[in-house]
């Protein structure tokens, strides 16, 4: 009764389905991904655990596009296209896009959508190219065959325990799931002034946009500040962002910080951290918007409409990949002969107690994104996308916003397709090609002057 393991009897396993190419995780990555996969003519599947798609920008409650846009010389333009200007036009038939804002003491724009509106564009999207969903399914293993290659994802579910084979595979878990049971190369920042620190995000309904006043977010801002500087309250992380939403009724709110006991972040691997990361997620959730609701004009009869499925992970597993993008390359505004989109998002510290941006130091405003992030170097038949490509913990807290994830998702789909045709290993696909093909989709690559000015 005291072993600390149990022995499982041997198990057939029923196979789900075969497919050309699989993709877990239907995060920004994993949505595109899947997309470009069946547009190129793979039978493709995109297993996800909850039941709908959009990652954090939907389960997290994130309800913001970040990283859409770069400051170029200026300018606020937006340098992620392709398969991203099909979404975003499909959110604005739902009426379920804002007009860009800005943001980071206005210094880069972001985008703002409707929850329920992104959920049914990006079912819109993926089916309509043909893509099969599986929802309610979590990725659980994989079956080798070989050391090199990947035969099968295994997938527990209401249904029961599942393989999924396919020809290619794609994680998009965000936690580099896949590439880690592969046996890929990894690396997770150290918990204490290491990983990025979780939030919880909650939105707020019944605002008196009138009485509220032009910029309430500085006003919440300027009373958190007073009461901890009067010693009246202590909240989990300065720089709260509380901003409307596609109605001015509704504000979303990122203000929470979720640590472990011993002040490190909560790790996004870990059951019993992920449980007392909701628990003090929500209590946070409480405490702030109380004092919002009492304290800041327009919010006196406002009210708790949502509170995120779960709480919003930055980072976990990094993929080391055959390169892993730099801070350096970040800031520096990198250029990459492989390139395959872009980033314009700033480095972001989520340290202890608050936030610190990091700014590119060229006008240009943003680094071009290598092909090789996403080759895990040891597995064949793998692309890893999303926030756990091959980046080191200061490229990650830039590049792991959603208009990157956008751009890394419909490379490596369009690029599983073209292995999958070639009968190729991953890496050994034409980069040019490549290129040529996400270019003539209309992704920008960074190699011409962005023309898209706000």
């Amino acid at each position: 009764m005291n072993s600390a393991t149990i022995t499982e009897p041997g198990r057939q396993t029923p196979v789900y389905g075969e497919f050309d190419v699989v993709v877990v995780g239907g995060g920004p990555a994993g949505i595109m991904a899947a997309t470009a996969a069946a547009r190129a003519g793979c039978s493709t599947l995109l297993i996800e655990r909850y039941g709908f798609l959009g990652g954090a920008g939907t389960a997290g409650g994130l309800s913001t596009f970040c990283g859409l846009h770069a400051r170029t010389h200026g300018e606020d333009v937006r340098v992620i296209r392709g398969l991203a200007d099909e979404l975003l036009d499909r959110l604005v038939k739902l009426d379920g896009l804002n007009a860009p804002h800005l943001t980071i003491a206005d210094g880069i724009a972001a985008q703002a959508f409707d929850i329920s509106a992104y959920k049914i564009a990006a079912d819109e999207l993926v089916t309509g190219a043909g893509a099969r969903i599986l929802f309610h399914a979590m990725a659980v293993g994989v079956v080798m065959s070989g050391e090199h290659v990947i035969d099968a994802v295994l997938i527990e579910s209401k249904s029961g325990r599942h393989a999924v084979r396919g020809r290619f595979f794609i994680d998009a878990s965000g936690d580099g799931d896949l590439a880690a049971w592969a046996g890929v190369p990894w690396e997770k920042a150290p918990p204490v002034n290491g990983l990025m620190y979780p939030s919880l995000m909650f939105r707020i309904n019944g605002v008196d946009v009138a009485k509220a006043g032009p910029a309430p977010w500085r006003t919440v801002e300027r009373l958190m500040d007073e009461a901890e500087r009067a010693g009246t309250h202590t909240f989990p992380r300065k720089k709260p962002i509380v901003r409307p939403q596609r109605n001015p009724l509704e504000w979303r709110a990122n203000l929470t910080q979720l640590r472990t006991e011993d002040g490190g972040a909560i790790d996004g691997t870990s059951v019993d951290e992920l449980t007392r990361g909701e628990l003090i997620g929500r209590q946070q959730v409480l405490d702030a918007f109380a004092f919002i609701r009492d304290r800041t004009p327009g919010f006196e009869d406002s009210y708790i409409v949502d509170i995120a499925p779960q709480i919003g992970i930055r980072e976990t597993r990094r993929i080391v990949g055959a390169y892993q993008l730099t801070e350096d390359d970040v800031l520096g505004c990198a250029d990459f002969g492989d390139t395959i989109g872009v980033n314009g998002w700033p480095v972001e510290a989520h340290v202890a107690g608050t936030v610190e941006f990091r700014w590119q130091t060229k006008a240009r405003g943003f680094n071009q994104l290598p092909f090789r992030m996403i080759l895990p170097g040891t597995v064949a038949n793998l692309y890893v996308t999303g926030r756990c490509a091959s980046m080191t913990h200061g490229a990650q807290s830039a590049a792991r916003v959603t208009g990157p994830c956008f751009a890394m998702g419909e490379a490596a789909g369009t690029a599983a397709g073209m292995a999958v045709d070639a009968g190729l290993a991953g890496d050994r696909i034409d980069v040019t090609e490549l290129q040529r093909r996400l270019e003539d989709q209309g992704a920008y690559l960074g190699r011409t002057t962005p023309e898209a000015i706000l």
